[in-house]
């Protein structure tokens, strides 16, 4: 299972920005969280981050050549960016939107996303655990697609 994980705008400053929101940890430590937990469920992936929407939808694209899943935080970009909305309808891979903060209990603007209907699944409110969440619906989506089952319905989970 070959994994894409791409952040977007602002999560480079994790660490720094709101921890009451996105919590204490950097994204190098976020980085290095996922790849151990991607290295337990043996998977190989790719973290990216960028605060230019143009790359991030690059990164997408390049992604169609390669991955098997994605995981996507688009950060400020979800509630917006119809580019990257554009971007992500072209996967016919499990996408998975995960955002650290309970964006549901936020500012109204936040609320609403304009890839989550496009996901697989959506995850929020989880912090960091929330991508080891994803990984984890990658991994086991994998090996029931191995053993012929039905990929689950799309949901939403906080």
């Amino acid at each position: 299972m070959r994994v894409a994980v791409l952040n977007g705008v602002n999560l480079d400053v994790l660490g720094r920005r709101s921890p009451e929101h996105y919590g204490g940890l950097t994204l190098a430590e976020l980085e290095s969280r996922i790849y151990a937990w991607s290295k337990e469920l043996e998977c190989t992936t790719r973290c990216r981050q960028t605060n230019h929407e143009g790359q991030f939808v690059e990164w997408c694209h390049d992604a169609l050549d390669w991955a098997d899943g994605v995981i996507l935080n688009p950060g400020a970009w979800s509630h917006y960016s119809y580019a990257i909305r554009d971007a992500v309808e072209l996967f016919t891979i499990p996408v998975l939107e995960v955002h650290l903060s309970n964006i549901k209990e936020r500012e109204e603007w936040r609320r609403q996303s304009v890839v989550s209907d496009l996901a697989t699944k959506v995850i929020f409110g989880k912090g960091p655990d929330g991508y080891r969440e994803a990984l984890a619906f990658l991994a086991e989506n994998a090996k029931a697609g191995e053993a012929g089952a039905e990929a689950p319905p799309p949901e939403e989970t906080s």
